[in-house]
């Protein structure tokens, strides 16, 4: 395992760059994953990581070594040990777990369309979802209920910093995600319904057929979806709300939607 101590070193440098800048990660081609839960989802899902960096604390951990053990050897991953205070500076949470990797931010044709029983008739379609929290926790429920594509428009979050990342918990790696999306072209050439979520719907969530293709739209938290969006859509409907507040969170409204169609085809994926 290489040691690195010198803050001046190309590849501590490179970390850095990567945990701040999304101009640095689309570039690159890379990010980062803190923690042992997001490196094996990647694990299972892709293969190897490049690079797998723990600190002197992280190492006296028996998951985290039993983790390098593991890789040690196998083809294309290194390891590298920084000290504490390096390994704070340049990982991308407040609070680190110890170990993060290096991996290649995978193309939507590396996800296979039907793993874990996705399906290529079901997909999400986000308008300028600004909060990271929110990207990740949509992304998260689509790939928990089936779904196999998920298409970000411009003016999104950065689907592949370390926020969205925490937030999804692995659902990068099971769906496909297509960033700077014209989403009234994949609208309007999509084989099946696109429904739109709106306060002014007449239509109940609840009243709609879901057991066929369908792509569900979801707009920015503040302003919602575009007149031109909208006007794509081939069903307006909108979420019960009984108790009498104005709206529901984003990532709320997407999961509620995402597993009413999960009830309806009578079977989870």
């Amino acid at each position: 395992m290489k040691f690195i101590t010198s803050r001046d070193n190309a590849f501590f440098k490179q970390l850095i760059r990567l945990a701040g800048s999304a101009q640095e990660r689309k570039t690159a081609g890379l990010t980062l994953l803190d923690g042992i839960h997001l490196i094996s989802a990647y694990r299972r899902a892709l293969g190897e990581p490049k690079w797998l960096i723990v600190s002197e604390t992280g190492w006296d951990s028996s998951e985290i070594k039993r983790l390098l053990v593991e890789e040690e050897g196998k083809t294309g991953t290194k390891a590298i040990m920084l000290p504490n205070g390096l390994f704070q500076a340049a990982s991308p949470v407040k609070t680190p777990t110890g170990i993060m990797a290096l991996v290649s931010v995978p193309k939507a044709e590396d996800i296979p369309v039907r793993a874990s029983g996705r399906e290529a008739s079901f997909s999400v379609l986000l308008e300028a979802m600004q909060n990271p929290g929110n990207l990740g926790s949509i992304l998260r429920s689509a790939a928990a209920a089936g779904a196999s594509d998920a298409y970000l428009s411009e003016g999104c979050a950065d689907a592949w910093s370390p926020a969205t990342l925490r937030a999804a918990m692995g659902a990068h790696f099971l769906l496909r995600i297509h960033e700077q999306s014209d989403l009234a072209h994949i609208a309007s050439t999509f084989d099946g319904k696109v429904i739109a979520t709106s306060l002014q719907a007449k239509m109940s969530l609840y009243e709609t057929t879901l057991t066929g293709p369908v792509a569900f739209v979801f707009g920015n938290e503040g302003a919602g979806l575009s007149e031109k969006i909208l006007a794509m859509a081939s069903e307006h409907v909108v979420i019960p709300m009984p108790g009498g507040t104005e709206s529901l969170n984003a990532a709320a409204a997407a999961a509620i939607c995402f597993f009413e169609r999960v009830r309806q085809a009578g079977s989870t994926p």
